[in-house]
């Protein structure tokens, strides 16, 4: 799976992150404990940790494991968030993130459509999936507006580091064709 380096909606453009987003993904959303609460990582400390994150992501890009886009409103340049695609197979993963002065926007909503909309195109993939933190209601509403159902509860499935470290207890959302 080779996916397009830009996808666009009516109001963004997601495109492939470069080390010049750094400042602006640092300041916007990845140091903000408030954004990373329900994620697999700890707010970045400094923006060294964001570069290294985005080298990481162009690293899976170039290996073809995971493809993470920067979110982008139209006429302008940087990133208010990002959403990555994981192949596995047959399936596929989304998860995303979004700098919180942007969020209740309906923006997580347009991207994530975009991604599982070209991820059911083609014609290897038959599932696209998601898990959110069973207290994460604002994730699950996105997944549900996209036409993913909610499939069941993985019981203690993830550990969010931001909340408690012990393994939480997730939805598990798909959509299927």
């Amino acid at each position: 799976m080779i996916p397009p380096e830009r996808i666009e909606t009516a109001r963004l453009i997601l495109r492939r992150p470069v080390l010049e987003d750094a400042a602006a993904i640092f300041e916007r959303y990845a140091h903000d404990p408030d954004v990373t609460r329900y994620l697999t990582w700890r707010p970045h400390q400094n923006i060294a940790r964001t570069l290294d994150f985005l080298r990481g992501c162009g690293a899976l890009w170039d290996g073809h494991e995971g493809f993470a886009w920067a979110i982008v409103q139209k006429g302008e340049t940087l990133p208010i968030g990002m959403i990555d695609l994981r192949p596995q197979g047959e399936r596929a993963e989304i998860g995303y993130v979004l700098a919180r002065t942007f969020w209740r926007r309906g923006y997580v909503t347009e991207a994530a459509r975009a991604v599982v909309e070209w991820a059911l195109s083609r014609p290897h993939v038959y599932r696209v999936w998601a898990v959110c933190d069973v207290e994460n209601t604002a994730s699950a509403r996105v997944l549900e507006k996209i036409g993913m159902r909610r499939e069941g509860v993985l019981r203690r499935w993830i550990i969010h580091p931001n909340i408690d470290g012990a393994p939480r207890d997730c939805y598990c959302y798909a959509i299927a064709k």
